[in-house]
C-alpha cells in the first residue's frame, strides 16, 4: 500500500512596509495633518499653536517640530501616538525647524535669531544670531552642522552645532527661502524666491558652484536620497526636477495651485508637494516625477516632514 503524504512548505511573507508619515503645517487651520503613506490615508489632524508653518522631525522619526508663527512656540508632536507633548516659547514669528539627535534649531523670522532646544529636556538652551529674516534651517546628516537660509539677506549662515555659533556665510540669491542637503551632506541646495533659480554650495568649500534656473518665485525643495532635487514653484503652480551630476533640470510637472512645500520619503519611492492655495498635497511618484495621488488636507498647508 503506497501512502502518499502532503508536504506542506511554508512560503515567508512579504515584508510588511514600515510606517512612514507625513506631518502637514496647515497654517489657516491650526492644526497639523498626518498622512499614512503604508495606508495611503489622512490618519489624524492634530490641533497646535497659531499659524503653524514649518514642520521637522527628529532623524530617528520619533519626535516632530511644528514651528507656530503667530504665537511664537513650537509644539513638540510624538510621531506614534500623533499627540502634542510638548509646547516651547521660542523667538518672533517662528518660520522653520530642523532637528539633529540632540537639538531642534528655529528659525525666527521676526528676531533675526535661531533658537536652539534641547531635545531630552524640550527646553530653549540659547539663541543664536544669524542674517536678516532668517527662513528655513537644514541639518547635516552628521548633526555637525545647521544652515539657515536668510531671506533679507540674500545669504545662508552656518552654525557649528558643537558650539551653537555661526561659523561662516554663504553668499546665494535673492530672497532664499527653502533649503536642502544632499545626502552625503557635501551639498546644499538654496531655493531663490526672488530669481527663480536654485544656488548649489559646497559645505567643505562654503561657496557657490552653481545657479540653477527653475519655475516662477521657488519656495520649498528636498533632495531624495539619490540626491533628485524637488523644487516647488509657487508662481507657477509647477514643480522642478533637478538631476545631478550635471545640475540639468530634466523636467518640469504641474501640481495643484501655489506648491510651497517638499519632503522626500526616505525609501526614494515618493516627494510630497503641499498646495498652499488648494489645501491639498501633491505625492510625486519619483520613478516618474509626475503627481499621482492628490491628498485633501488643511486649509494653507506650508510645511511638511516625513518621518520613517
Amino acid at each position: 500500500m503506497v501512502i502518499a503524504v502532503a508536504l506542506v512548505v511554508e512560503v515567508p511573507a512579504a515584508a510588511y512596509p514600515p510606517q512612514v508619515l507625513v506631518f502637514v503645517a496647515n497654517t489657516g487651520s491650526d492644526n497639523v495633518t498626518v498622512y499614512d503613506t503604508r495606508l495611503g490615508e489622512v490618519i489624524a489632524t492634530v490641533g497646535v499653536g497659531d499659524g503653524p508653518v514649518g514642520v521637522g522631525a527628529s532623524p530617528n522619526g520619533d519626535l516632530v517640530y511644528v514651528t507656530n508663527e503667530l504665537s511664537d512656540s513650537v509644539s513638540v508632536l510624538e510621531s506614534r501616538t500623533q499627540l502634542v507633548v510638548a509646547t516651547i516659547p521660542v523667538g518672533d514669528k517662528p518660520f522653520g525647524v530642523t532637528a539633529t539627535g540632540t537639538h531642534a534649531y528655529v528659525s525666527n523670522f521676526g528676531s533675526d535669531s535661531v533658537t536652539v532646544i534641547d531635545i531630552a529636556t524640550q527646553k530653549p538652551v540659547a539663541e543664536i544670531p544669524v542674517g536678516r529674516l532668517p527662513h528655513t534651517p537644514i541639518a547635516s546628516p552628521d548633526g555637525s552642522r545647521v544652515y539657515v537660509t536668510n531671506n533679507g539677506a540674500a545669504s545662508v549662515t552656518v552654525i557649528d552645532t558643537r558650539i551653537d555659533k555661526p561659523v561662516g556665510t554663504i553668499p546665494v540669491g535673492r530672497f532664499p527661502a527653502g533649503i536642502t542637503i544632499g545626502s552625503r551632506g557635501d551639498r546644499i541646495y538654496v531655493a531663490n524666491t526672488g530669481d527663480d533659480t536654485v544656488t548649489v554650495a559646497g559645505t567643505t568649500s562654503g561657496r557657490p558652484n552653481a545657479t540653477i534656473p527653475v519655475g516662477d518665485a521657488p519656495m520649498g525643495l528636498s533632495a531624495t536620497p539619490r540626491d533628485v532635487v524637488y523644487v516647488a514653484n509657487a508662481g507657477a503652480d509647477t514643480i522642478s526636477v533637478i538631476n545631478f551630476p550635471n545640475l540639468g533640470t530634466t523636467s518640469t510637472s504641474p501640481v495643484n495651485r501655489r506648491p510651497e512645500g517638499a519632503a522626500a520619503a526616505p525609501d526614494n519611492s515618493f516627494v510630497y508637494i503641499t498646495n498652499t492655495a488648494s489645501n491639498t498635497m501633491s505625492v510625486i511618484d519619483t520613478a516618474t516625477s509626475k503627481q499621482v495621488a492628490l491628498v485633501p488636507v488643511g486649509q494653507q498647508p506650508e510645511g511638511v516632514a516625513v518621518t520613517g
